[in-house]
């Protein structure tokens, strides 16, 4: 596994470009490619969360994954197996989608979500119980819950976002019944539609990879590519979902972080919105991204 990019903070907190050209005036304007999300409790049936008495406050959430272009931006290099300044950035892994949240916060003159000890290991982090240690980073991060900064959606606040918020009409995938709608997944993300069984050779032979984002048709709340595409961090352990409880925060330990919408070398099922799955937050992947959120 990768370990998280090095980054001069110092570039980013005196509002330096990597180029070295200054950066845009700090300002606590929330950029217009965000959505607010109005809270609630949860309208989409297929939801995980639906009847158990949770509510998501109101929120911001990007209408786009985090692009190659924005990244680079903050971070100074690219990861990306794809490279491309509309394509999802790719290859990060769970602590490098928190320390761009924080670089993208100080550039933007926000205050960081994140507190972030590289020299304490967390306890909460756990060995996966049937491969071991996994992480061999456990940075311990806590989270500042007043600010006004950059952050990962909740797994409530993305399964909420995807399902369409207050607006859901309760679709399988994020804003349709129809896969190829909105989602880039094995099938339909290389140089022709692929049929029968998943097979790995035909996905490389078929040149599948990540697409431009916004290409499909958006959701209710008009939000692109939270099925397929990349799959996107969450902030939670995985784990049992809670009951009766607003906005919760997930488990209080675990042994892998969230993600959530699939990507361009998994199957369907994978991109619907109320999959669940996990990887070491060390993890990375040509299909693991993110998107970005900021507090109300």
């Amino acid at each position: 596994m990768r370990k998280p990019f090095i980054v001069a903070a110092f570039l980013a907190a005196v509002g330096l470009t990597a180029t070295g050209a200054f950066a845009a005036a700090p300002s606590g304007k929330v950029p217009d490619n965000f959505v607010l999300v109005k809270g609630g409790t949860f309208k989409d049936v297929k939801s995980n969360y639906y009847g158990k008495g949770v509510t998501v406050s109101d929120f911001y959430i990007g209408k786009y994954l985090v692009t190659q272009k924005e990244w680079t931006d903050v971070m100074g290099i690219n990861p990306s197996k794809f490279a491309g300044d509309d394509l999802p950035v790719e290859r990060v892994s769970w602590y490098d989608s928190i320390e761009y949240c924080n670089q993208r916060s100080i550039r933007e003159g926000l205050k960081p979500y994140y507190n972030i000890d590289k020299d304490k290991r967390d306890p909460n982090n756990k060995p996966d119980p049937s491969f071991g240690d996994l992480d061999d980073v456990k940075w311990t991060v806590t989270i500042n819950p007043g600010a006004n900064g950059y952050r990962l959606p909740t797994e409530a606040e993305w399964e909420y976002a995807a399902g369409g918020g207050q607006l859901s009409r309760s679709y399988t995938y994020s804003g349709s019944d129809d896969v190829e709608e909105v989602a880039w997944y094995w099938r339909n993300a290389g140089d022709r539609p692929l049929t029968g069984f998943w097979y790995w050779p035909a996905i490389e032979q078929n040149h599948d990879r990540t697409k431009p984002v916004g290409i499909k048709k958006p959701n209710e709340l008009g939000l692109y590519d939270m099925s397929g595409n990349v799959r996107e961090w969450c902030w939670d352990w995985y784990g049992e979902l809670a009951s009766n409880v607003t906005d919760p925060k997930g488990s209080q330990s675990g042994f892998g972080r969230v993600w959530r919408g699939g990507g361009w070398i998994g199957d369907a099922f994978c991109t619907a919105a109320a999959y669940r799955s996990s990887l070491a937050a060390n993890g990375t992947g040509p299909d693991q991204g993110f998107r970005v959120c900021r507090n109300k």
